[in-house]
């Protein structure tokens, strides 16, 4: 078989191919979008909060540790940085 025969079976291979994939992916899209309208429309509490709020539990997710890093904690991470710096700087001179 020729190289020029062979070149273009790959070529019209590669061209089938991604046009597919491209089709499919438009056709993706659009079904994804008139999914989304579809439930924007007849779904009228999308995104609204009750009237009456939300229960105590789920409206507050409390943090288990401390909001800011205390000294200690950022001189440690500053020993760590400076560390690891000074250890690449050392391998890549």
């Amino acid at each position: 078989m020729p190289a020029s025969s062979l070149l273009n079976e790959g070529s019209t291979l590669m061209l089938f191919g991604m046009g597919f994939v491209f089709i499919f992916l438009t056709l993706l899209v659009l079904v994804m979008t008139v999914m989304s309208q579809l439930i924007i429309r007849y779904e009228k509490s999308v995104g609204v909060l009750p009237e009456g709020g939300v229960s105590s539990p789920t409206a507050v997710i409390r943090q288990t540790g401390p909001i800011a890093p205390s000294e200690a904690d950022s001189k440690t991470l500053i020993a760590v940085f400076t560390a690891a710096i000074h250890k690449y700087r050392s391998r890549h001179k």
